[in-house]
């Protein structure tokens, strides 16, 4: 029997099969003794700092360790995965897993909601959730298909044989999205690498809305009084980030092979490495279960290794180095305070034909998952204003 919201368009033009997420216990047996045998660092100065200014403290890797043994229930966030329509689809070399509720309205609005790295499509459940409770598939005013980007997740991984970039997975997911019946029109939001996936997107395809814009220097013009308070206190958020913050990426894009062997070789250490990032990206605290969630799904789908290929892309940092192509169709933004890189209005101006822009008083790095709320308020505003026109 399938779940409701499971009922593809009439003009699909494939039929991507209905997928269940299952993962075997000999896995979650061969986890638990991983982290069980995983050894702790020794204390020292930097790790005992209860402020967290060198990273994680040793007090807090402990502590959700021992929550990872002997709380955390794997099997109960599969429930709630499959809770959700999912499937997988053949999409090129890729095998493309994603979840969705298509919507049984003619004039539905398509919307592709995309995510970034340590995030995966985990992080738009809970936005998914709010739209399931409000509407029926009858009702719902959107088609809203949430992938796995290729190497994360369910999604098979890119191929061992050759390059392949952001401009590969926006093409996949073109090809995804019209082969699901929206040819003549869809939307792209996005964070992190989703955000560039969505403006790449936008640029050939159609309209995006993102939350998340890479500008590492000021644009040309754009002088510095007419920003605001709230603008001037994120760039120094922004330079806060690019002082202290970027060593990850640089790992990422220079030695990844490096660093996805290390992290394959112990779940404690994969645990370190993103669970940082799960509480030094965020306006207010996650819950350890939420963040055992995440760090869990990348362990069992070799996510990390397969995932940070767009890194080789973004460095160095700079709009000369890697300029950001300017989108000429309607382009949305949702400013979070507590972003990594909060830009300015007239920043992303630069970058877009910005038509929307909300500001919002909380939230970090992870909107779906901190604010799924105030981000679905946002893209029923967005399109809104803009569907009608494309």
């Amino acid at each position: 029997m399938s779940l409701p919201f499971s009922q593809f368009p009439s003009t699909a033009r494939i039929t991507p099969h209905a997928f269940k997420v299952f993962i075997p216990q000999e896995q979650l047996t061969d986890l638990h003794t991983l982290v069980k045998l995983s050894k702790l660092g020794p204390l020292t100065y930097e790790n005992s700092h209860s402020d967290a200014r060198f990273g994680i403290t040793s007090v807090w890797l402990t502590e959700i360790r021992e929550k990872w043994l002997n709380d955390f229930d794997w099997k109960a966030c599969e429930a709630r995965i499959n809770d959700f329509p999912q499937f997988k689809t053949e999409i090129e070399d890729i095998q493309l897993h994603f979840a969705a509720l298509f919507s049984e309205k003619p004039d539905a609005v398509p919307i592709v909601l995309l995510h970034g790295w340590p995030g995966s499509f985990l992080e738009f459940l809970p936005l998914l959730q709010l739209f399931r409770d409000e509407f029926t598939p009858s009702t719902l005013p959107y088609h809203l298909i949430v992938p796995s980007l290729p190497g994360y997740g369910f999604s098979s991984g890119p191929p061992v044989d050759r390059n392949y970039t952001t401009h590969d997975a926006a093409r996949v997911i073109d090809k995804l999205m019209k082969d699901l019946g929206f040819e003549s029109g869809y939307i792209a939001q996005g964070g992190d690498i989703g955000s560039r996936v969505s403006r790449f997107l936008a640029v050939d395809h159609d309209s995006c809305k993102v939350n998340f814009c890479a500008i590492a220097t000021p644009p040309k013009g754009v002088p510095e009084e007419s920003l605001t308070a709230s603008e001037k206190k994120g760039l120094g958020r922004r330079q806060e980030f690019l002082t202290s913050g970027l060593a990850y990426a640089f790992e990422h894009a220079t030695r990844p092979s490096t660093i996805g062997h290390i992290l394959s070789s112990s779940p404690l250490a994969l645990l370190a490495w993103i669970g940082e990032k799960f509480l030094t990206w965020v306006d207010e605290p996650l819950p350890s279960q939420t963040i055992l969630e995440f760090v869990t799904l990348y362990w069992l789908t070799d996510t990390f290794p397969r995932g940070i290929y767009p890194y080789r892309e973004e460095l160095p940092i700079s709009p000369e180095g890697n300029p950001l192509r300017y989108i000429h169709k309607p382009l949305g933004f949702s400013y979070f305070p507590v972003e990594l890189f909060p830009v300015p209005k007239s920043w992303v101006e630069t970058t877009g034909n910005l038509v929307f822009w909300r500001e919002h008083q909380r939230g970090g790095h992870f909107a779906a998952l901190e604010k799924p709320k105030e981000l679905k308020a946002d893209l029923a505003e967005f399109v809104e204003q803009i569907w009608s026109s494309i």
